[in-house]
């Protein structure tokens, strides 16, 4: 019965408390931005304001001149304005004022579906008059340690703008 009964605790289940969880973990990154640009074209505009006068575009009084948006009238995007607009002082004596502006729109390039990419760069972006650029990181000259014993070196040099380095040294145990 001895024997049946060792038997029988040697090969039934039992709980055993003994969780252990271990990690290390040791991580070493360095990265740059990349070089970008982004470009919008601006629309052609003309405006104008006035007080104590009278416009005349052409042969029509009190009209501005206008952007003409007839097909013949566009080259490479960009209309071009119909009449000249002159201003008359409308009560002689009286002060007077006159404002003109005028934008004109960003046109076309003819190559601006063929830009190239040479060593990672484009040589010659298009430069439209919304245009904003970054310019890419150089990781220049990266040395970075870390020993057994959790000590960190971070060595750069001749880097440039957008540069990150990271060493992050994680040691974990856990006994439950």
């Amino acid at each position: 019965m001895k024997k049946l009964l060792t038997l029988l605790l040697l090969f039934s289940p039992s709980v055993a408390l003994a969780d252990i969880n271990h990690s290390i973990q040791n991580v070493v990154s360095v990265s740059t931005l990349g070089a970008s640009s982004t470009s919008n074209r601006i629309g052609t505009t003309f405006s104008a304001s006035g007080t104590n006068v009278t416009p005349t575009a052409g042969d029509t009084a009190n009209a501005i001149g206008t952007l003409d948006l007839t097909d013949s009238a566009i080259t490479n995007g960009v209309p071009t304005i119909d009449n000249t607009t002159t201003y008359a002082v409308t009560t002689a004596g009286d002060a007077w004022s006159v404002s003109e502006s005028f934008i004109q729109g960003d046109s076309i390039p003819t190559s601006f579906l063929a830009t190239t990419v040479t060593n990672g760069a484009v040589p010659a972006l298009p430069i439209f008059g919304d245009t904003t650029t970054f310019a890419g990181g150089d990781i220049g000259t990266t040395a970075m340690t870390m020993d057994s014993g959790g000590a960190m070196t971070v060595n750069l040099s001749a880097t440039g703008p957008g540069v990150t380095a990271q060493m992050s040294n994680t040691i974990k145990l856990e006994i439950d």
